[in-house]
């Protein structure tokens, strides 16, 4: 207030008036001699007591009222130190923005296990921070957030709960929506992915003794089966709630990312531990000899393994059908146009798989976050069957069936990627270095490299 005055000095001998002087004269700039004249330090005592609280309330109203107060200034909001997107307060340590906050907390609670499909460095901003959740957790790590922050946070939650069984009881329950969900999705699993005890089983005979480099008799009716799979996933993605919505361009964006996901999760549901064989959707029943030289070569063992970690879950029907939902409406998917959308149609896959599975099982609430880590794993194989197939390519006399290598060309195309990624990675550094101002400590720009 006292900015907008312009206060006067009194001589020896004078006090100034706050009172008695007018506020037209504090603030207009009026002399020194028009504005104390005739005040001494008697008539100031006189003049002082004389004066009711009233007048004085009045006086100094007329002058907090004849002060214009300045603008506020405005809001700025500083950048998430993880993807740039504004910040919505300090968390877990770091000015963060509330996308991020929520992916480190789900990470660390979860004890999440990403995976780089590509080379550890991608670059993690508002646009592409869901492409890649390996590189964002470790860059959420680069940048000062705490897991330590996360634990104690978690802990006092824990604490404010006053009845987490009932709580926990209460999850067990399917509203109606999700009820709805279960039973579509279950439905679609079942109808394009007969049980084991449905087949009728059958063998063959063919190189089932050692492992040789390529069986093409094996290897033709290997790929005749997978092709067959393959309409039959695309069957139960278009069955998925939601999933038709989406444009075209997501649509095959997300069948060629996880169909060969799903066609292991399913393969590896019909695993026969005591014989040590898988049987495909015909009945026919391969060894894991057979399984290696019908193709799958050095991945066999890591798929059979696989198969292994899945039997003490003892996963339906409904949980593989919801597993399998959840590998293909994932929002981390390169090239998507609407992630967020994807991402909208995952949240009540997930959350109907967690209230099945711990309805399922209620003494085992933890069953539900063991499911869900076996994508990462589907991934990682995922990612080496499509290597696979490349190499197949040259081992083969003829050409590669045309919808399996529909469905997987994402690897051929994937030195373009790395290219048109290095290239927005460069334009993304020379837009930073040329629009932030070197003023700002709180920008490391140093980060994105």
């Amino acid at each position: 207030m006292f900015d907008y005055m312009d206060f006067l000095a009194a001589g020896p001998g004078e006090i100034l008036d706050f009172y008695s002087a007018s506020p037209s004269c504090l603030l207009q700039g009026q002399t020194q001699t028009s504005c104390l004249e005739g005040l001494t330090e008697t008539n100031w005592q006189v003049h002082r007591s004389s004066q009711s609280v009233e007048t004085q309330s009045s006086s100094s109203e007329d002058v907090f009222a004849s002060t214009i107060s300045p603008p506020p200034p405005p809001r700025t909001y500083k950048p998430c130190f993880v993807c740039q997107d504004k910040s919505s307060g300090y968390h877990y340590g770091v000015s963060a923005c509330e996308g991020c906050k929520g992916f480190f907390r789900r990470s660390v609670q979860k004890n999440m296990v990403y995976t780089c499909h590509r080379d550890k460095n991608c670059i993690i901003n508002k646009i592409t921070r869901n492409r890649c959740q390996y590189c964002r957790l470790e860059r959420c790590f680069v940048v000062g957030m705490s897991k330590e922050s996360v634990r104690n946070d978690r802990s006092k939650r824990k604490e404010r709960k006053e009845s987490p069984q009932m709580n926990l009881m209460d999850t067990y329950e399917l509203t109606a929506e999700l009820g709805c969900v279960v039973e579509k999705i279950c439905r679609a699993h079942r109808e394009t992915f007969p049980s084991l005890c449905q087949l009728g089983k059958y063998t063959t005979n063919s190189s089932s003794d050692t492992r040789i480099h390529l069986d093409l008799g094996l290897w033709d009716k290997f790929s005749e089966l997978a092709t067959k799979c393959i309409i039959k996933v695309v069957e139960f993605a278009k069955r998925v709630p939601g999933f038709t919505g989406l444009t075209i361009a997501d649509q095959i964006t997300l069948l060629k990312a996880a169909c060969l996901d799903i066609l292991i999760l399913r393969i590896c549901t019909r695993y026969t531990p005591d014989q040590d064989t898988m049987t495909f959707s015909d009945g026919l029943t391969l060894t894991r000899t057979q399984i290696h030289n019908a193709g799958f070569g050095p991945l066999t063992d890591q798929v059979f393994t696989f198969a292994g970690q899945l039997l003490p879950l003892e996963m339906d029907d409904t949980e593989s059908g919801l597993l399998s939902a959840i590998c293909l409406v994932s929002g981390d998917r390169q090239d998507l146009e609407e992630p967020s959308k994807v991402e909208v149609l995952q949240e009540p896959l997930l959350e109907a798989l967690k209230i099945y599975s711990r309805k399922r099982r209620p003494s085992m609430p933890l069953m539900f976050p063991k499911v869900l880590m076996k994508i990462t794993d589907l991934r990682s194989i995922s990612a080496k069957g499509a290597e696979r197939v490349v190499t197949l390519k040259m081992e083969i006399p003829g050409s590669m069936p045309p919808l399996i290598r529909e469905m997987l060309e994402e690897m051929e195309n994937l030195e373009k990627q790395q290219k048109k990624q290095s290239e927005e990675k460069k334009w993304l550094e020379t837009d930073i270095n040329a629009g932030l101002s070197l003023s700002t400590p709180y920008i490391d720009t140093g980060l994105f490299v």
